[in-house]
């Protein structure tokens, strides 16, 4: 096929040598399947910042860090050159997100580096070398369910553990592979500890997968993995040995307002009473 203009930087340097076919367009890039020596990859073009339809994009960008103070300032003034940077260290966040998450133990394409725009990374294929799935393509047992939702809890607790929030998980970035799910689409993660937004958007994806689940094993509905990670994650006691049970122990002492308003109301009637003493007191007279 013809290779599209942004590849073409890529070829002529030698880092792929063929493209094979597009794969798919999203919101935010389109991806190809190309071919780089002996080995078939894909490539992801990321589409510029004005025609990428991603909603609310400034939510996720909020506390990532750029070390480079004149950048810092040129992004935050919006100027070209800011322009260019924030496209920069969008594109950026998703080659930096899939190393430190497969450092965790992750189930992540392995990323070859980012170019110009163009994420290169391994193409997930089965065992027969097609293209993987997606999970919203897969039906499944109910026992399958429970076991591959288990296993999305455990990833999106080691990306916690990691410091980071997918912050856009559901079906349609999870690819499922034989040996089971592989996430997909970082370029909006965000980090755990500075975005005011990254519980909100943890309950989001652990929600999203759930639901998604639950189809197939209705009783996954019942589970809380958000609020126990993210409990864990704010006593600074989550780790990757942390063992999830996806329950939450809601506090039994847990504020009675009833009670109290009867302690004040019992508190004021006393300090009348102690009150009246003293006045008889000063009067001379017999409470």
């Amino acid at each position: 096929m013809k290779a599209p203009k942004r590849l073409l930087p890529l070829l002529e340097d030698g880092l792929i040598d063929e493209v094979l076919r597009p794969l798919m367009s999203g919101k935010e890039a389109s991806v190809y399947v190309v071919r780089c020596a002996d080995e078939v990859r894909c490539a992801k073009v990321y589409k510029d910042a004005e025609k990428r339809s991603f909603k609310k994009a400034v939510l996720y960008q909020e506390g990532r860090k750029v070390r480079n103070s004149r950048r810092a300032r040129a992004m935050e003034k919006g100027s070209r050159f800011g322009r260019k940077e924030t496209e920069d260290t969008w594109q950026n966040a998703e080659v930096d997100a899939l190393y430190r998450l497969a450092a965790a133990g992750v189930r992540v394409p392995e990323p070859y580096g980012c170019f110009d725009g163009v994420l290169l990374m391994e193409l997930v294929t089965d065992d027969e070398g097609r293209v993987a799935p997606r999970l919203n393509d897969v039906s499944m047992s109910a026992e399958q369910a429970r076991e591959d939702h288990l296993m999305v809890m455990e990833y999106v607790k080691r990306m916690l553990c990691a410091g980071l929030v997918h912050g856009d998980l559901s079906e349609f970035n999870v690819l499922v592979d034989d040996y089971g799910p592989v996430i997909i689409d970082l370029p909006q993660a965000v980090d755990a500890a500075a975005n005011n937004n990254a519980r909100a958007m943890l309950e989001r994806d652990v929600d999203n997968m759930t639901r998604y689940y639950a189809q197939y094993a209705e009783e996954l509905l019942e589970t809380r993995y958000a609020a126990e990670m993210w409990a864990l994650f704010e006593a600074g006691e989550l780790t990757h040995e942390s063992e999830l049970t996806g329950l939450v122990i809601e506090d039994e002492h847990s504020a009675d307002v009833d009670a109290v308003m009867a302690e004040i109301q019992q508190i004021l009637r006393d300090e009348e009473k102690r009150r009246e003493r003293l006045r008889a007191d000063l009067q001379g007279e017999e409470p």
